[in-house]
């Protein structure tokens, strides 16, 4: 038989499905990860936006056009925000929330809707399918920041970390089979809050893994001295930094229900910068929040081209029922949304562009994942799109950035 597990959420998500590739394929399933013709399917959902609700549900009859006699089960934040619009769609079998996803291996074929109550522990899937270029770990759950636009805390529960002697446990045995490990969290700068750790000591632990090691998305309050002492004391550690933005305004940001100014994260990249000069800094904004008005815009595209992001993710507001911004605020009319995220992500491309050509002329160690139109491209430790001519995949290479090429650089 053969098993499709498909994410449509985060990393967190692509971990733990990886985990539910690795248990259907112990039980003798053929598993893929694309979607294609299948007897069952695990679609991992995602609510961070309606959109991503939405998408979730649709997935549903995506899978149905393969096989009519497929059985779906449902997992993940998406049901366990509301089960009821999946028990509803024909096809799905077993449904259920955050926790409780390693029941579906063996429940995929019942009937039935389970969602259990969220932990305080850290706990639930582990142990991915191997993967020949990058694997997740997850080493975090949860959140306790209760951002105002934010669901996910109400979802995920609160913050909770894995035990720092698992996470180098499965991490060696990982480093033998794939060449970058990216460590993820619902929150990962909350690491060892309710454990007594830190994401620091974690790193420390970790200064002999001898493959490329990479960070998921960071807050502001995990930068210090410290904290970039144990990212320097990698054995290969990749020198991107993904730190939350959402807003340059102050006034948004406390809107937002977010713990620091936009002085505050200039002066947490300025320290990054220090460690590490050619750090790619990458970021997240909201744009079109509530609190947000033309002239918090503008601070938020003038702290931008300050930073200079070497990538950033632009989103429009989305409203999400049950979060404080719902309930306060009334959204801004969706075209004004639409005209700011334009005009933020023309920024975002300038920006990328800039730091692209900053690296012309030096030397980035890439791991060269696939092969596309006659290149090998892959990702350098800045997370800058490198192509190049020689090479294989699965192959990491110290390289010469050359020029600007499709979207990224040429190197040799």
């Amino acid at each position: 038989m053969k098993a499709v597990i498909y994410n449509l959420g985060c990393k967190v998500n692509k971990y733990e499905c990886d985990c539910l590739m690795h248990a259907f394929a112990q039980r003798g399933f053929e598993v893929s990860d694309k979607l294609q013709p299948a007897d069952v399917y695990v679609i991992n959902t995602c609510a961070v936006t309606a959109e991503a609700e939405r998408k979730s549900r649709q997935c549903v009859a995506r899978c149905r056009k393969f096989n009519p006699a497929a059985r779906i089960a449902v997992t993940g934040c998406a049901s366990q925000n509301c089960a009821a619009p999946f028990e509803k769609l024909p096809g799905v079998t077993y449904i259920t929330g955050v926790e409780g996803k390693q029941a579906a291996v063996e429940k995929f074929a019942e009937k039935c809707v389970e969602i259990l109550p969220l932990p305080a522990k850290f706990g639930g899937l582990t142990d991915p399918a191997p993967s020949r270029t990058r694997a997740f770990v997850k080493v975090q759950d949860g959140c306790d920041n209760f951002c105002s636009y934010c669901l996910i805390p109400y979802l995920r529960g609160r913050s909770r970390s894995r035990e720092i002697e698992d996470v180098v446990r499965e991490c060696r045995a990982l480093a033998a089979q794939t060449k970058e490990l990216v460590l993820t969290g619902i929150d990962l700068s909350s690491f060892g809050k309710n454990t007594g750790q830190s994401l620091a000591a974690l790193l420390r632990a970790l200064a002999d893994i001898d493959c490329r090691l990479r960070l998921g998305s960071l807050e502001v309050g995990v930068i210090s001295q410290e904290f970039l002492s144990a990212c320097a004391g990698l054995k290969n550690f990749c020198p991107q930094f993904h730190l939350s933005l959402q807003s340059g305004s102050d006034k948004v940001l406390k809107a937002m229900n977010r713990h620091y100014t936009g002085a505050e994260y200039e002066e947490k990249v300025r320290l990054i910068r220090r460690f590490f000069p050619r750090a790619g800094v990458t970021t997240d904004l909201i744009c079109g929040f509530p609190a947000e008005g033309e002239e918090e815009f503008e601070q938020s595209l003038a702290l931008a081209r300050r930073v200079g992001f070497s990538r950033m993710h632009v989103f429009g507001y989305s409203p999400r029922k049950g979060t404080a911004a719902f309930k306060l605020f009334k959204p801004l009319p969706p075209e004004q949304v639409k005209a700011r995220v334009a005009r933020a992500e023309a920024l975002a491309a300038r920006l990328a562009e800039e730091y692209a050509r900053s690296l012309i002329g030096q030397k980035v160690g890439v791991l060269f994942e696939e092969e596309k139109q006659g290149y090998l491209c892959g990702w350098s430790g800045e997370y800058l799109r490198c192509y190049c001519r020689a090479g294989g995949v699965n192959e990491e290479k110290q390289v010469t950035v050359r020029e600007l090429f499709r979207d990224g650089v040429l190197c040799e």
